[in-house]
């Protein structure tokens, strides 16, 4: 049986005084996820707003992706399709602080 789906996922950056935000916005159909990413710039660095950009995203997009393997593990259906659900730690950060 084939199946197609189309997700919507819109990102948005936000930069203030050296900090960029990022929330990433999924819409799935009945599900709705939201990740949250923010980077800061070292105040002895040179201010490069692409830098803080992807490292925002990333982290966003980090974000929401361990709320759907969640989701997806703590499905009823995943259990009843003969997997069982394993749990994830979240990867210790590294590099810039958040």
């Amino acid at each position: 049986m084939s199946h197609t789906a189309e997700w919507t996922v819109r990102l948005y950056l936000f930069d203030d005084e050296g900090t960029t935000k990022a929330r990433v916005a999924l819409e799935a159909g009945t599900t709705s996820l939201n990740g949250y990413g923010a980077a800061h710039c070292n105040p002895e660095d040179t201010d490069v707003p692409e830098i803080g950009g992807e490292l925002a995203a990333g982290r966003a997009l980090q974000g929401l992706a361990r709320q759907l393997v969640n989701a997806a593990e703590a499905e009823a259906d995943t259990e009843a399709l003969g997997t069982s659900a394993t749990s994830r730690e979240a990867p210790s950060a590294v590099g810039w602080p958040m």
